[in-house]
């Protein structure tokens, strides 16, 4: 199950200074169970700060977070990260460059076990094997260096490894943040097919920031336009299935009062 709410979520940085930003404002989203949104918008929209809300690397000022009927709103990060799976759009982030693949896959293993020692551990020989497996599916020939330091390897293998300690045990919500954007056309789209099938065949709702229009529309199930803090458009459906890029220019300059000015979505 992954069905996840945002009531008025609220969030202001430097308040009371020069430098106050309202990066949410008064945000209200219902993820349902299994889908798999991709979210488009302007610069500061706040779209990476709502991934910061959900996944719990600050609490909101306002507003309420529930998954699955559990109030998470002050929910710590590392308790929630049981539960969640995070990719960023550096590839560096994610994983730790001098442990080795089998360390580091270990480590996302344990992590989302469930009893209280579960950090004190120790991978057994059937865990390093489905590991193996694991690895082999990505199709990157990763499962022949399991010893090797994640170090070693390019963007786009760090990026699928990423993934895969991500998804090896199923979260309930999975938080893409561009994670396709630094790579280079060909491995992104590797990456970007790796990602539709672990969340395809597990289910996983999923959130996704994308500034390709054109994957916003073909990805998934449902498009989220943001701006200031805020959804200012929200299609699913036979209508998503219809509308054109730019018929979203058009909803986003509808809903917004202003042209997306996000000139990386515009040039994709």
């Amino acid at each position: 199950m992954g069905k996840l709410e945002m009531k008025n979520l609220t969030k202001t940085f430097n308040p009371g200074t020069v430098n106050e930003k309202t990066a949410l404002s008064g945000l209200s989203l219902t993820v349902e169970d299994g889908d798999f949104i991709t979210i488009v918008g302007s610069n500061g929209a706040g779209k990476s700060t709502l991934f910061h809300a959900i996944a719990g690397v600050f609490y909101v000022d306002g507003g309420s977070i529930v998954l699955d009927g559990e109030d998470i709103t002050y929910k710590p990060e590392y308790r929630r990260s049981r539960e969640m799976g995070r990719l960023f759009q550096d590839p560096m982030r994610g994983t730790a460059p001098h442990m080795t693949i089998e360390e580091n896959l270990a480590l996302a293993y344990l992590r989302t076990a469930k009893h209280q020692n579960a950090f004190f551990s120790r991978t057994s020989k059937a865990d390093r094997a489905f590991f193996q497996d694991q690895l082999a599916r990505l199709g990157m020939g990763l499962e022949d260096r399991m010893r090797q330091p994640v170090g070693l390897l390019s963007g786009g293998q760090r990026q699928a490894l990423t993934l895969l300690m991500s998804t090896m045990v199923p979260p309930k919500v999975l938080l893409l943040d561009e994670h396709t954007a630094a790579l280079d056309p060909g491995t992104a789209e590797k990456v970007l097919e790796i990602t539709k099938q672990v969340v395809r065949e597990h289910k996983i709702t999923t959130l996704m920031v994308t500034h390709n229009m054109h994957q916003a529309l073909e990805l998934g199930n449902r498009t989220l336009m943001m701006d200031r803090g805020r959804v200012v458009f929200d299609v699913a459906g036979e209508e998503r299935s219809t509308l054109t890029v730019d018929d979203l220019l058009a909803k986003f300059r509808q809903g917004a009062g202003k042209e997306l000015d996000n000139d990386r979505i515009l040039l994709s």
